[in-house]
């Protein structure tokens, strides 16, 4: 019996590919405006300080996702005011977040789960405090009861040590958790390694789902497949 259930964010709880889309545009446009650079020429140079910073601090650590430092380091190679980087940061979050609509279906699958009594919480990569800004503007955050980020693990999905913290906060054996989220290879395959119950959320989507894991088109349709449908 399913006891606890644990949500991915970005492109779970809500489509962060075209959030990003939206912040990323506004990021190009301020770039071009007060840095001078091209906008074809931006998508290459926000890269290449991407990997600066993976080079910095390594790549399985959420500093890789701070865009705050991603910024100062493209800034630091274009010989640019530092001044600029916590604007783009807020420029590029603010943006996203105001794009951000929650996946069809989220409240109710959130409202079902709870009724049925299952402990509800968040295991997500990044540093905690734009998630818990999304979760906030998304109206979401008062449905978990606790929340990892790969910031608090000091490791990112699929990392064992992700993992057994969120079984650690689940507070119930491994088979009476499941994990929902949209990535295969963090998600999917970091749960199964886990042992706990793998969902694949891939709306938009007709890939088979490995065995031993449950596919869900919308979040929704969760519960009643969870709680009361076969295991697959």
């Amino acid at each position: 019996m399913i006891r606890t259930v644990i949500f991915d964010i970005d492109n779970t709880l809500y489509d962060y590919d075209a959030a990003h889309a939206a912040g990323f545009a506004a990021l190009t446009g301020y770039a071009q405006r007060e840095l001078g650079v091209a906008l074809e020429d931006f998508p290459a140079l926000h890269h290449a300080a991407n990997e600066v910073l993976k080079a910095h601090a390594g790549a399985n650590c959420a500093a890789t996702h701070n865009r705050l430092i991603r910024y100062q380091l493209l800034l630091e190679q274009l010989g640019k005011p530092l001044t600029h980087a916590p604007v783009m940061e807020r420029l590029y979050w603010n943006t996203l977040v105001d794009a951000a609509v929650p996946s069809p279906g989220v409240e109710d699958c959130l409202r079902a789960l709870k009724a049925a009594g299952v402990r509800l919480g968040i295991g997500t990569d990044m540093t905690a405090d734009w998630q818990y800004v999304k979760l906030e503007r998304l109206g979401l955050l008062p449905w978990f009861d606790f929340v990892v980020t790969s910031e608090e693990a000091s490791d990112e999905k699929p990392g064992e040590h992700f993992f057994a913290l969120c079984l650690e906060k689940a507070g119930c054996p491994a088979e009476a958790c499941a994990f929902v989220g949209d990535n295969p290879k963090k998600d999917v395959a970091g749960a199964l390694r886990a042992g706990m119950r793998p969902v694949w959320f891939c709306p938009g989507s007709e890939a088979e789902a490995p065995a031993g894991v449950l596919r869900v088109d919308r979040l929704d349709r969760l519960p009643g497949l969870l709680l009361e449908g076969p295991t697959p």
